[in-house]
């Protein structure tokens, strides 16, 4: 998972917030580094999770850093694996780059900002997306999922879905 950017993030501080992005799936929880006084951070960082349950979601909190409290809380998403795992499991190969393999409209159900589409680059199925985040006055994350195959590991063939 690559999260790249926020969008016009809550201020938490005085003027801006120090933001960062909590990645959990499961029992994995992985963080970004710390965006000092920005509501438009660039993170630009790449984050493994290890998926052991396609219908699991992704959850990605925002939080701002503080240095006498508790850092505060400025929204989640979740990103739902399913379409983008029926995407890879197609095993589409020699397409053109930027080939659109599947469009998933944003929703009541999902955090989707606009509609995100599953397409195809050097051989790999990517997807970006824009995810509004919950819970708070104003913010988005953009964000992109990759497919890694790990060797040992049984990948996406016979995951049901």
């Amino acid at each position: 998972m690559r999260i790249k950017r926020g969008i016009n993030l809550a201020i938490r501080d005085a003027k801006s917030s120090d933001p960062y992005v909590v990645v959990n799936m499961g029992e994995q929880k992985l963080k970004t580094r710390v965006v000092k006084n920005n509501c438009n951070p660039e993170w630009n960082e790449e984050l493994t999770l290890s998926v052991r349950d396609v219908k699991t979601p992704i959850h990605l909190t925002v939080f701002d850093k503080d240095t006498f409290s508790v850092d505060d809380k400025m929204g989640d998403a979740d990103v739902d694996l399913k379409p983008y795992v029926q995407s890879v499991q197609m095993r589409l190969d020699k397409l053109p780059n930027g080939c659109a393999v599947k469009r998933i409209q944003a929703n009541r159900t999902n955090c989707l900002a606009e509609e995100s589409s599953c397409i195809y680059k050097n051989g790999k199925i990517i997807q970006e997306m824009i995810l509004r985040l919950r819970n708070v006055e104003s913010g988005e994350l953009v964000v992109e999922i990759e497919w890694v195959d790990v060797a040992g590991c049984k990948g996406l063939l016979g995951v049901q879905i």
